[in-house]
């Protein structure tokens, strides 16, 4: 009699634990100057919750450590909501800033689309995709990056530190998005 309750006991104790948000891939390719990156999270969230997350700027800085500075900006002359965002990543004793300054195109709760300009950036180009599905009790979100940064790259060391970074780091960047993301309320988009 008490292994049946003891059992019912931690079954009920798994059932309250959270699940954590979990990397279920990640691919970087270096192609002629130019990176891809493709990446899949699943987070304990619902999809509208964590899409407000990546849609606001503003709160970059609070889940990504290589993010120095990070905000919403005012809707362009075509109405576009912009975006500012400042890196900080270092290599050994090298470290270097990067600024992405750019518009915005939403489909709220489904995809959210990113693009630099050059002209504002340190990237020749810099184009990002979140694509948010909702996936059992959470959101998966493939996450696309097609840039080619404005300065000189080791080919041999770019893909390599990217994703070390994402690797090392980003495991608390997603249990970070999915805090905030729980912490919102489930309802529609606010962007």
């Amino acid at each position: 009699m008490r292994a049946p309750a003891l059992l019912v006991v931690l079954l009920c104790l798994a059932a309250g634990v959270s699940r954590a948000a979990e990397m279920r891939s990640i691919e970087v390719d270096y192609a002629d100057g130019q990176y891809r990156l493709e990446s899949v999270v699943w987070f304990d969230a619902d999809p509208g919750a964590v899409y407000r997350v990546f849609r606001s700027w503003d709160l970059s800085s609070q889940f990504s450590s290589a993010i120095v500075e990070a905000r919403d900006l005012e809707a362009d002359a075509l109405g576009r909501p912009g975006f500012y965002v400042l890196n900080r990543g270092c290599v050994l004793f090298f470290c270097k800033s990067l600024v992405r300054q750019g518009y915005v195109e939403a489909e709220p709760n489904v995809a959210l689309r990113a693009f630099a300009d050059p002209a504002e950036s340190d990237f020749e180009f810099s184009n990002e995709t979140w694509a948010f599905e909702a996936d059992g009790r959470g959101t998966t979100v493939l996450y696309t990056l097609h840039m080619k940064p404005a300065f000189w790259v080791p080919p041999a060391i770019g893909p390599w530190m990217i994703k070390r970074k994402l690797r090392n780091d980003g495991g608390d960047a997603l249990d970070r998005i999915e805090a905030i993301a729980r912490g919102l309320p489930a309802m529609g988009a606010t962007h």
